[in-house]
């Protein structure tokens, strides 16, 4: 199908980053994660590459879009992504080394879990210090690199799965609408029925909350 004037401009401005690298024939992986404030569950980070030219319309900053939206966009990016990876940071590395550092654990898992080399990893907000790629960082990137915005969705998705499932073993937290984060009836159920091995001691004075 032949695109029209209109069209192909607004492909070239959502792929505006990516076809700085592709016109060198390098393919470009956007990372980005999901999970690093709530009170429970893992972080989860993603890398995405998409093929010259591609884009999924709609993709861009998760938090943007509706859980709805989120899990169409998602099946399509898998779809059309010639590579995608996933990788997380558990609640025991968080507590262990702090959310930063298992954040970069989640997101050197992710690079590991794709199946082609990266030529160029550009990762959402400020460099990452102990990243094992070199790579930039786009600070809103999410919302400015298509292949960021798409690594969004993926992490949020598959968090947000995941603690659907968390919540049937854990009932009672509302992990299934509040995926861990620290909404009033979260910290509520915390009161009421304690900590689960999910819970981030370190996180929100949580050890506090319960001693008073």
């Amino acid at each position: 199908m032949k695109l029209g004037t209109q069209e192909s401009e607004s492909l070239a401005d959502a792929l505006a980053y990516e076809s700085l690298f592709w016109s060198r024939g390098c393919s470009v992986a956007g990372v980005d994660e999901a999970g690093r404030g709530p009170l429970a569950g893992p972080v989860i980070a993603a890398a995405v590459v998409l093929p010259e030219g591609v884009q999924v319309e709609r993709a861009g900053d998760s938090k943007k879009l509706s859980r709805t939206l989120r899990e169409e966009l998602y099946a399509e990016i898998l779809t059309k992504a010639s590579s995608v990876g996933i990788g997380s940071g558990s609640v025991q590395e968080i507590d262990k080394h702090n959310i930063l550092n298992a954040t970069t654990l989640a997101m050197n898992r992710a690079l590991t879990q794709l199946s082609e080399e990266p030529g160029h990893v550009v990762v959402d907000g400020l460099p990452v210090k102990k990243l094992e790629w070199e790579h930039e960082a786009v600070v809103g990137g999410d919302g400015l690199v298509h292949s960021i915005g798409c690594a969004s969705i993926v992490a949020k998705v598959t968090r947000d799965r995941l603690m659907t499932r968390l919540a049937l073993r854990y009932p009672g937290y509302n992990w299934e609408k509040n995926a861990g984060y620290g909404t009033a009836s979260h910290r509520a159920a915390i009161k009421k029925l304690g900590l689960t091995p999910h819970h981030r001691i370190t996180f929100g004075g949580l050890q506090y909350e319960l001693d008073v």
